[in-house]
């Protein structure tokens, strides 16, 4: 998993590119009226290390 400007993003074991997370921090941040719409960076982060931790990702590859 590695965190980037707008989100996270998470590989396999081989680095293989599965899946992207994004977050809108600044709108939480900033009491915008629909920030409930978007991920906060927390939520975002825990989704992302959950997928990570699938079983069939952290295998390498045959």
């Amino acid at each position: 998993m590695e965190e980037r400007k707008d989100g996270f993003e998470v590989k396999d074991a081989s680095g293989f590119f599965i899946c992207g997370v994004p977050h809108r921090e600044d709108l939480h941040r900033t009491g915008y009226q629909y920030a409930h719409q978007f991920l906060s960076r927390d939520e975002a982060r825990r989704i992302a290390k959950a997928i990570s931790r699938l079983p069939e990702l952290l295998k390498p590859p045959r």
